[in-house]
């Protein structure tokens, strides 16, 4: 009979996952930003707070998900919460530092769409198998997800909707609608591959 408990990560898994995760996340970022597109989340809404104000990305992300820490302790844990802070940390400085690395002249929107869209998919994706998000309605998604079974994809895609509604206000028409179809494919990768049960690693 086959031992039904689920394999536990190693550490140097966990490290890997958090480095691949936050690396295909912040490039997913660059490439809208130069796109003057948006993604779901806190991290659309600190885009949307970026293009606004003209702060950087990356220090707007941090500080809107320290409110959300609370939730993760008490419902997740700390290992969780810790885990977690590192990776919006990772993201928030990679989204400072990868503009340094890789310059973009230009790149078409639509095109941008799906590949950016595509990496901040895996890249969640990645997080989330090690028991890791990127705060926020992540880290809600998550608790709804194991709590009562509601779908992250699915959770995530309504809030995402309230977001763009806001976006009307303050992005192009046309970026508004390929950002609408870039959402639906990070949470289509979400909901398609995070089917609770059908990835079976924990870690500590």
């Amino acid at each position: 009979m086959m031992n039904s408990r689920p394999e536990q990560h190693r550490l140097y898994e966990d490290v890997l996952a958090l480095i691949t995760g936050t690396l295909f996340v912040s490039l997913g970022m660059l490439i809208y930003a130069k796109a003057v597109l948006l993604v779901g989340s806190l991290a659309g809404l600190s885009l949307l707070l970026s293009y606004a104000s003209g702060y950087g990305f990356g220090l707007i992300f941090f500080l809107v998900n320290i409110p959300f820490y609370v939730l993760a302790v008490k419902r997740m844990g700390w290992p969780f919460t810790l885990r977690t802070i590192t990776a919006v940390a990772m993201v928030s400085l990679l989204a400072r530092l990868t503009p340094e690395w890789l310059e973009i002249s230009s790149i078409h929107p639509l095109y941008a769409t799906v590949i950016g869209g595509g990496l901040v998919g895996i890249g969640l994706l990645v997080l989330f198998r090690h028991r890791t998000s990127l705060g926020g309605v992540n880290i809600l998604a998550l608790y709804l997800q194991e709590r009562w079974n509601i779908r992250a994809g699915y959770f995530q895609l309504a809030v995402d909707f309230v977001i763009m509604c806001a976006a009307y206000f303050v992005i192009p028409f046309d970026r508004l609608l390929l950002s609408v179809l870039g959402i639906a494919i990070v949470n289509l990768i979400i909901a398609i591959n995070h089917k609770p049960g059908r990835y079976a690693g924990w870690s500590w």
